[in-house]
C-alpha cells in the first residue's frame, strides 16, 4: 500500500497534465487531486474572490479548475472579459446549472437571475426592462423612495434628539429598512419594517430576507460530486433549504391572493399609490391576458428576484460607501460642498438633482470598483469554443473576477486605493460605456436589469444624509473595510457603527420634516 499509492498518485499527475495539454485546456492550478479536483479551494468560501485573484497572479488572467469532474473557467482580465461579454455573448449567456440552490430556492432555475438563456429568459427580461424597472415606471413611483429617505432623515433626528451624546447607529439595517421599505412599496404597495416589526406578517418577510442569501451562499460539495449524497451528506442545508423555499412560497402566494382579492373590491377610490400600478399589479394584469404562460409560480420567482436583488446590493453599497466617507472626510466634505453649490441649504435634495452631482457620482462608482456587490459573475458555455485561444467544453461554468479586474494595476492607477476623483474625467459615462475594466453591474445580455434603480437609490441616500448630518466614526480607529461573500454577493464583515448629528446649517428644513 505504501508503495502502490504515491505511484497512483504520480501517475495521476501526470496523466493530468498530459490530458490538459493534449485538451488545450488553460493552465490549471496544482495539485488536482482524484475525485475532488480543487474543491479543496472552497474551505475558506468568504474570500473567494480574493482567493481566485491569488491564483490568477500565478497561472495568468485565464485558467481552469476542476470541482469534482465539473470544469470551471476563470477569467480576470479586461480583454478576456470582453471576449466572454460581448464577442461570444450568446455562448455565455447561461448561469450554471445542477446546484441545489438554483433548484430548490429559486424555483427550479426559473427566475429572471437563474434561468438559462433561452425563450423563458428573453420574456422575464422584457417584462423586467419594460414593464417594472422601465424609465418611466421608476420616475412615477420616485416619490416612494423620497418618503422613505425622508423617513430615514425623520428616523435619525428622533434618535439624536433621545440622545444627547449623539448615538451610535446600526447603520447596516437603517440602509436595510430603506431599501426593502422602497422596494415592498413599489412591488406590493406597502411598507414592511417600521421602528418596531409587531405583526406576524413582517417577522415572516424579515426571516425570509435574512435567510435566503444566507442559504444561498452554501456551496453543496454534493453538487460536483453526486455519490456524496448517498450518505446523507450536507442533508441538513438541503432540508433548510426546502423549508425557506416552503416558508417563502406561502409567503408570496399570500401576497398575490391578497393583490387579487384587492382588485375584485376595488372601488375606484384609489389613492396616490393606487394611481400607478404596483409591481405586483402590473404582472397580474399580464396574467389575466396570458394565464398559461404567468402562472402564479413566475410572478413570485419575479417578485423574489427583485426584493433580493433590489434591497441587499444597495443597502451595500450605501454602507460600504459611508464607511470609505468617514475613512476620508475630506472626500465627504468635498460632497457635501457639491450639495451646497448645486441645490443649496433652503431645501432637502431630490432624484431630479442627481445629474448634477458629479462627485456623489464618483464616489460610487468608486465604492463599486472596490467592492463590488457581485464580485464574481457566473455564466456557463452553451457550446464549445475558445476563450483567449485556449478550449472551453460545452457546460463549462466561467466565473468572470470581477473583484480582480476592477483591482488590475495595469489599468487603474493605485488600484487598492479609494480615489473618487479618478472617475470625474469621465463622469458622464455610464458603468457599461466604462468599458470591461468596469463590471459592478455585469455587461452584455445579462447586464443587471435594476441597475437604473441602484443608481437612483443609492444616489438619493447618500446625497441626504451627507446634506442633512454631519458624520463620524464611533472611535478614532478607521472603519474595517474587511469584506466576505454570501454565495456570490460581497458585504462587509462587520456591521457599520456610525454617530451624526444634524447640520446648523440645515435645522430650519429638517424642523419642518419634524413636524
Amino acid at each position: 500500500m505504501f508503495i502502490y499509492f504515491p505511484l497512483f498518485l504520480i501517475i495521476f499527475f501526470i496523466t493530468s497534465h498530459l490530458y490538459n495539454k493534449v485538451q488545450n485546456f488553460p493552465p490549471t492550478l496544482f495539485p488536482t487531486l482524484p475525485i475532488i479536483g480543487h474543491l479543496y479551494i472552497l474551505k475558506n468560501t468568504n474570500h473567494f474572490h480574493r482567493t481566485l485573484t491569488q491564483i490568477s497572479k500565478w497561472l495568468g488572467p485565464v485558467f481552469h479548475l476542476w470541482f469534482g469532474t465539473h470544469p470551471v473557467l476563470v477569467i480576470s482580465s479586461p480583454s478576456t472579459a470582453e471576449e466572454c461579454l460581448k464577442q461570444k455573448d450568446t455562448i455565455f449567456a447561461n448561469r450554471p446549472l445542477g446546484l441545489t440552490s438554483g433548484k430548490t430556492i429559486y424555483y427550479n432555475y426559473t427566475t429572471l437571475v437563474t434561468s438559462p438563456y433561452n425563450d423563458h429568459w428573453r420574456k422575464l427580461r422584457r417584462i423586467s426592462t419594460l414593464e417594472i424597472l422601465g424609465a418611466n415606471r421608476l420616475s412615477a413611483l420616485s416619490y416612494m423612495r423620497t418618503d422613505e429617505v425622508r423617513l430615514l432623515v425623520l428616523r435619525l433626528l428622533r434618535l439624536w434628539d433621545q440622545d444627547d451624546n449623539t448615538p451610535t447607529l446600526n447603520m447596516r439595517s437603517l440602509f436595510m429598512e430603506v431599501t426593502l421599505n422602497t422596494m415592498m412599496r413599489m412591488i406590493v404597495g406597502k411598507r414592511y419594517y417600521e421602528d418596531c416589526i409587531v405583526s406576524e406578517e413582517a417577522e415572516m418577510f424579515q426571516e425570509m430576507i435574512t435567510q435566503t442569501p444566507k442559504l444561498s451562499s452554501y456551496t453543496l460539495i454534493s453538487d460536483f460530486i453526486p455519490m456524496l449524497r448517498i450518505f446523507g451528506y450536507e442533508k441538513k442545508i438541503r432540508k433548510n433549504m426546502i423549508e425557506l423555499q416552503n416558508n417563502r412560497d406561502k409567503f408570496m402566494q399570500n401576497l398575490i391572493e391578497q393583490q387579487k382579492k384587492a382588485t375584485k373590491n376595488d372601488d375606484n377610490s384609489l389613492s396616490q399609490e393606487k394611481k400607478m400600478k404596483t409591481m405586483i399589479e402590473v404582472l397580474l394584469t399580464l396574467q389575466e391576458s396570458e394565464p398559461e404562460y404567468y402562472k402564479d409560480e413566475i410572478i413570485k420567482g419575479l417578485m423574489l428576484d427583485l426584493i433580493i436583488a433590489g434591497s441587499d446590493t444597495s443597502a451595500g453599497t450605501m454602507e460600504i460607501a459611508l464607511s470609505f466617507l468617514l475613512n476620508h472626510p475630506e472626500v465627504m466634505k468635498k460632497a457635501h460642498s457639491e450639495l451646497v453649490n448645486c441645490v443649496g441649504e433652503d431645501r432637502l435634495v431630490n432624484e431630479s438633482d442627481l445629474a448634477k452631482l458629479p462627485y456623489l457620482h464618483s464616489i460610487i462608482k468608486e465604492t463599486l470598483r472596490l467592492l463590488p456587490p457581485g464580485p464574481l459573475i457566473a455564466r456557463a458555455s452553451s457550446k464549445e469554443t475558445t476563450i483567449g485561444g485556449y478550449r472551453v467544453p460545452i457546460g463549462c461554468m466561467v466565473l468572470i473576477n470581477t473583484w480582480a479586474i476592477q483591482r488590475d494595476p495595469n489599468t487603474w492607477v493605485e488600484p487598492n486605493k479609494f480615489m473618487p476623483e479618478r472617475f470625474l474625467k469621465n463622469e458622464g459615462l455610464a458603468p457599461r460605456e466604462l468599458g470591461f475594466t468596469f463590471l459592478a453591474f455585469g455587461n452584455g445580455r445579462r447586464t443587471c436589469p435594476g441597475e437604473n434603480l441602484a443608481w437612483r437609490m443609492v444616489g438619493l441616500t447618500l446625497a441626504t444624509i451627507i446634506q442633512c448630518f454631519e458624520w463620524e466614526r464611533v472611535s478614532e480607529k478607521m472603519v474595517d473595510m474587511s469584506e466576505h461573500l454570501r454565495g456570490l454577493t460581497l458585504s462587509m464583515t462587520n456591521p457599520l457603527l456610525a454617530k451624526c448629528q444634524p447640520r446648523s446649517t440645515m435645522m430650519k428644513v429638517l424642523s419642518q420634516i419634524r413636524n
